[in-house]
C-alpha cells in the first residue's frame, strides 16, 4: 500500500510540473492527472509485488532529479546533431560500452536514455550488460585515444552514474 500511495503521489507531483503552463490548472487536467497517477501507482505497486523489490521513495526521487540532466544532455545532442548534419561531419559507427550495471533496470534506463538523446542508437545489450550503440561521430583515432571508462563517458556522458544511483 505504501508503495502505490508514494507512486501515486510523485506521479500526481510529475504531472503537475509537466502540465504547468504558466497559470492555474484546469479542472480537467487535475482530474486527468489524478487517473493517470492512479494508474502509475497501481502499475508500480502491481511491479513492486511481481518482482519483490522495494522501489523506495528514495529511488523516485532520483528518478525526478534525473530529469533535469536528460533534458540539459538531450539539448546539447540536438545542437551537436544539427551542427553534424549542416557541416556534413557525420562519421556513424557502432561503438561497444561497458558501463559496469549490474541489474535490468540500470541496464534499461541507460538503453533507453542512449536512444532518446539525438545522435545516439542502443543497437543491442549483451549477457553481459555491454551497450552496443550507434552513434553519429566515431572518429578514426577514438578507440586510441579513448579506454573503456571513458569511451563509455564520451558516449553517453553521465547517464551510467544516474542508471546506477537510480536502479542498484
Amino acid at each position: 500500500m505504501r508503495v502505490f500511495v508514494s507512486a501515486t503521489i510523485l506521479s500526481f507531483i510529475l504531472w503537475l510540473l509537466l502540465t504547468f503552463n504558466g497559470s492555474l490548472w484546469q479542472a480537467d487536467e487535475i482530474l486527468a492527472g489524478i487517473v493517470f497517477s492512479i494508474l502509475a501507482g497501481l502499475i508500480t505497486a502491481k511491479i513492486n509485488i511481481k518482482e519483490h523489490k522495494n522501489l523506495s521513495l528514495t529511488r523516485w526521487l532520483m528518478f525526478i532529479a534525473y530529469f533535469p540532466r536528460f533534458f540539459y544532455e538531450m539539448a546539447k545532442a540536438n545542437f551537436d546533431v544539427a551542427y553534424r548534419v549542416i557541416t556534413g561531419k557525420i562519421k556513424p559507427g557502432i561503438v561497444k560500452i561497458s558501463p559496469g550495471l549490474k541489474n535490468n533496470l540500470s541496464v534499461t534506463l541507460l538503453a533507453n536514455s542512449i536512444t532518446l538523446t539525438p545522435g545516439t542508437l542502443t543497437v543491442e545489450v549483451d549477457e553481459d550488460k555491454n551497450l552496443y550503440v550507434h552513434w553519429i561521430n566515431v572518429r578514426d583515432d577514438f578507440f586510441q585515444e579513448h579506454e573503456e571508462k571513458c569511451r563509455c563517458k564520451y558516449v553517453c556522458s553521465t547517464f551510467p552514474d544516474w542508471a546506477r544511483r537510480i536502479g542498484e
